[in-house]
């Protein structure tokens, strides 16, 4: 149940933790993806043993390279909802940079997020809030039977695999964070890996699973989606404006996810700023048809 005051609902928490593990394939687990996952959460585990500022400096370093402006500018709000347009030449190297989080290569981080919102919160979600708050965070990413439907919808990421660039970063792509590893381990040794590779992967995969999970069970929504998707303002900090969930549902081409002046929005600002100085073009935003299509009905009551 949930309650609708001023145009604004809340779902309760207990709407939010629902822990069901119903559905998971437990037989057909990926064993390499969790082995992989699990490996670098372990390494954190050393982060204390293997401290230094300038460790903790590269760290910061490569979230703010990698998941900035490659998992959200790149993968997620130019990539999957094609908000806005850049020059080749930086397209490609923003979503190099996205190749370096770790999260998967492009192709298939944009077909996840595609069908996402395709088919959200329904059972051909990839990762539905329906089947509970741990598999939509990171059991999803290990059911091999969802990754198999999910190769079935081949066609909604035609775009990308038109495009020699992202066929080859696709097929080499275990290649390339083991090259930063080597380049890391060679400049700042066991302390680099640790929070180069280790605290920063780890820190950047759970501020992106939080929007598939948390987003979409605790928080506050705006806008009319007919869907759980919320607004948290401590992911829209963090995430670098990637909290704003519920505003990115309703107008999901939008290159802006915080929409109100005090939604701090670092990507869009990053957007704003290349767009200023004539990098980025046809840059897109909720127009006033969708604002009013959107908008909560004043005479809306809870059930």
């Amino acid at each position: 149940m949930s309650s609708e005051t001023n145009g604004e609902r809340r779902l309760s928490t207990a709407d939010a933790v629902v822990d069901r593990w119903r559905e998971f394939n437990w037989k057909e687990f990926d064993m390499v993806t969790a082995a992989s996952v699990m490996g670098l959460h372990l390494l954190c585990g050393f982060a204390p043993f293997a401290f230094n500022w300038n460790a903790v400096q590269v760290a910061i370093g490569l979230d703010l390279v990698c998941r900035l402006l490659g998992i959200n500018l790149s993968f997620h709000r130019q990539l999957t909802h094609k908000s806005f347009k850049l020059p080749k030449w930086l397209e490609y190297t923003f979503a190099y940079c996205g190749v370096q989080a770790l999260q998967g290569n492009p192709i298939d981080w944009v077909r996840t997020h595609r069908l996402h919102h395709q088919y959200s919160e329904t059972e051909r979600d990839p990762h539905s809030p329906n089947k509970g708050f741990w598999y939509s965070h990171v059991l999803w990413m290990f059911d091999t039977d969802n990754h198999a439907n999910m190769l079935g919808e081949r066609n909604i990421v035609r775009d990308l695999e038109k495009q020699s660039f992202y066929m080859f970063v696709s097929r080499t792509y275990i290649a390339h964070p083991i090259a930063l590893a080597l380049v890391l381990y060679a400049f700042g040794g066991l302390p680099f890996i640790v929070w180069g590779m280790g605290v920063r992967t780890v820190w950047g995969y759970h501020m992106t699973w939080l929007g598939n999970s948390m987003a979409h069970g605790l928080g506050d929504q705006s806008w009319d989606t007919k869907d759980h998707s919320l607004n948290l303002g401590w992911l829209g900090i963090l995430g670098y404006g990637e909290g704003w969930h519920n505003n990115h549902h309703a107008f999901e081409y939008s290159a802006r996810h915080g929409l109100e002046w005090w939604q701090v929005d670092v990507t869009w600002s990053l957007i704003r700023l290349l767009e200023i100085i004539g990098l980025a073009r046809d840059v897109k935003l909720p127009t006033p048809f969708d604002i009013k299509r959107k908008t909560f009905s004043l005479n809306v009551t809870s059930p």
